[in-house]
């Protein structure tokens, strides 16, 4: 886990508790697909090779420093320091996995975006008859994640304080079920004979984390302040409310 440094004035560091603070909130994410097809005739039905890739909106952070709390009748000097740690565009590899099809006769395949309990993602996209062998798939979601960040203070006189920061951000899980029909009209037709049948796989497993990556020193006022941390999407706005995390000394 790679850890970041803001420092001013970076005086020599001493031990102190870890606090950890985390949020959870709503992130977009673009998901592709492609899939590959053989067998479309053939009986249990065709075989599938899935792949792709699934791009973050980001996170960012920042921190507050301030040398007395709101509400107490002391002057006040603040400052605040923030870094992205994880750009948006960030991406995650769909590992090439191969998917047994549900029924034969050259079907028609759609595929539908959920989440690891099944519920809907995104709604049902036809994709085309089996035999044509390619289909590409590119949506855009928004998904539930956690992110956490584990901070702890070096240095916190008059000079500057020395924060360091490292965590991480967890995503839900996003599956897709594969569809196979004889039919692509959804409410019947003449060509109408078999129900639908659908396989389901993992395309980003529940719990998969993105690790923070290391940020250039950043900085804020001496004194012992009080230190708030706000989590930020990849846009630069909060995702979380400020969070109070102590003094200097006692993270």
């Amino acid at each position: 886990m790679a850890a970041l440094v803001l420092a001013v004035l970076g005086l020599t560091s001493v031990a102190h508790a870890t606090t950890t603070a985390s949020t959870t909130f709503q992130t977009p994410v673009h998901v592709q697909t492609s899939m590959t097809t053989s067998g479309c005739d053939n009986s249990p039905g065709p075989q599938i090779t899935l792949q792709g890739a699934m791009t973050v909106g980001g996170l960012g952070f920042q921190l507050l420093f301030e040398n007395n709390l709101a509400g107490t009748h002391t002057f006040t000097v603040e400052s605040t320091a923030s870094a992205v740690v994880i750009p948006a565009g960030q991406s995650v590899t769909i590992p090439k996995q191969p998917v047994l099809g549900g029924t034969g006769g050259n079907p028609f395949i759609s595929i539908q975006f959920v989440d690891n309990h099944n519920n809907p993602l995104s709604s049902t996209i036809l994709l085309g008859r089996c035999v044509q062998g390619l289909f590409n798939a590119n949506v855009d979601l928004s998904i539930p994640a956690t992110a956490t960040a584990q901070v702890s203070a070096g240095s916190c006189d008059n000079h500057g304080s020395t924060i360091s920061l490292s965590g991480q951000m967890s995503l839900t899980g996003i599956n897709a079920n594969i569809i196979f029909t004889n039919n692509d009209n959804p409410v019947g037709g003449p060509h109408q004979n078999t129900q639908p049948t659908s396989v389901n796989i993992v395309l980003i497993p529940a719990g998969q984390t993105i690790q923070f990556a290391k940020q250039p020193p950043l900085g804020g006022v001496g004194g012992n302040p009080w230190i708030f941390l706000t989590f930020l999407d990849g846009r630069g706005q909060p995702v979380s409310n400020d969070i109070l995390l102590g003094r200097c000394v006692k993270l």
